[in-house]
């Protein structure tokens, strides 16, 4: 409300320096200023409100120094009746967009809270936290993902990011999240279940029975990810990734970069590239926590363009549950951003082992993990 002072402030200072300025000074053409200004941040009734009175102010001009019928006076009363109408008009388009990409986010918003199924705060000895960051709000809403499911055995987790933004990304990760939660309790080992991830992303990309008519051609449709399992009685985790950041182990006050020695390529990828799904096993001790993200945390940058420091902003948490993690976290992130605006969506899992909750059973030796 305080920006429509500024173009009434405009017409009434045209205005009276116009009626006392000298007889060959005209400044009526000033007042296209006020409706061209106003229609940049107001809506079509407003813009030709101010528009009107414009005219009025001019035809007041007009009567103060000569009469409505001089010639200079009427062209531009006309002139500035003609423009008033051109930017209202453009106000309303501009509104008809706005509306329209509400709508569609507003939409592809629901339908991502239908995809992304909240997490519980507790999973077997694990105790879980997980946050989605929406990009500002003019951007489309991305294919960021996550979820997990308890097996007899333990707990498994994925974190992904699916190539592109708005509904059609949605819809990709609901192909990969559906996928991972019918298979999850069926495939006994990780590479098995990531196998599986991989046929539903490529029956989708293929344009199979499953693909849809706005899927994306074969190479151009991918998903990367991150997949974790978690036994309940080892104090241990087995990670698969394909083509996904590292995920970070949280121990002692370091921070340590899960990273495989035989990443896959990408969901939909490997039918372009030979290579299986390995997965390696790391230490996972009572009291460790780890945390899984998307690449809009680390792509984030600051005003000076420099990307997000997540494993440096991670090691400085003073340690109280992975809640209070993605809490300092997120206010980290949101303070290093511009404005608070994220030029991408993120999303954020952390993971903790409760102290006391593994049971004692035979458990392969753990992978060292990398710093």
């Amino acid at each position: 409300m305080a920006l429509l002072a500024v173009p009434f402030a405009l017409i009434a200072i045209v205005t009276v320096v116009d009626i006392l300025a000298p007889p060959d000074v005209h400044l009526g053409p000033f007042l296209v200023a006020a409706p061209a200004l106003t229609a940049s941040f107001a809506g079509p009734r407003m813009t030709g409100f101010v528009g009107a009175v414009a005219v009025l102010a001019q035809s007041t001009v007009a009567i103060w120094r000569t009469t409505l019928t001089d010639l200079n006076h009427t062209f531009q009363i006309i002139a500035l009746v003609l423009i008033s109408a051109f930017v209202t008009f453009f106000a309303h388009l501009r509104e008809v967009h706005e509306e329209q990409l509400t709508q569609l986010r507003s939409v592809a918003e629901a339908a991502q809270r239908v995809v992304l199924r909240p997490l519980p705060d507790r999973m077997g000895p694990l105790r879980v936290a997980a946050v989605y960051l929406a990009a500002e709000a003019e951007a489309q809403i991305g294919g960021d993902l996550y979820a997990a499911a308890r097996t007899p055995h333990g707990t498994r987790l994925i974190i992904g990011d699916v190539r592109g933004k708005g509904l059609e990304a949605v819809g990709e990760a609901a192909i990969v999240l559906g996928a991972f939660r019918a298979a999850a309790h069926q495939e006994d080992d990780l590479p098995g279940l990531v196998a599986h991830l991989e046929a539903a992303v490529a029956a989708d990309t293929d344009g199979g029975e499953g693909a849809g008519e706005g899927s994306a051609p074969p190479g151009e449709g991918f998903t990367t990810a991150a997949v974790i399992d978690v036994p309940d009685g080892a104090s241990t985790l087995q990670v698969v990734s394909c083509g996904h950041p590292p995920p970070l182990l949280l121990r002692g006050g370091r921070v340590i970069a899960l990273e495989v020695d035989h990443p896959a390529p990408p969901l939909g990828l490997t039918q372009f590239v030979e290579s299986g799904f390995a997965a390696q096993t790391f230490a996972f001790e009572p009291g460790d926590v780890v945390l899984l993200y998307t690449d809009g945390v680390i792509e984030a940058r600051d005003e000076d363009g420099a990307f997000y420091p997540l494993p440096e902003r991670a090691g400085d948490w003073p340690g109280d549950g992975p809640d209070a993690l993605l809490r300092h976290l997120c206010a980290d992130l949101l303070g290093h951003s511009p404005g608070g605006r994220l030029g991408d969506d993120a999303a954020m899992v952390a993971i903790e082992r409760v102290r006391g909750s593994t049971r004692s059973s035979p458990t392969p030796p753990p992978r060292p993990a990398r710093e």
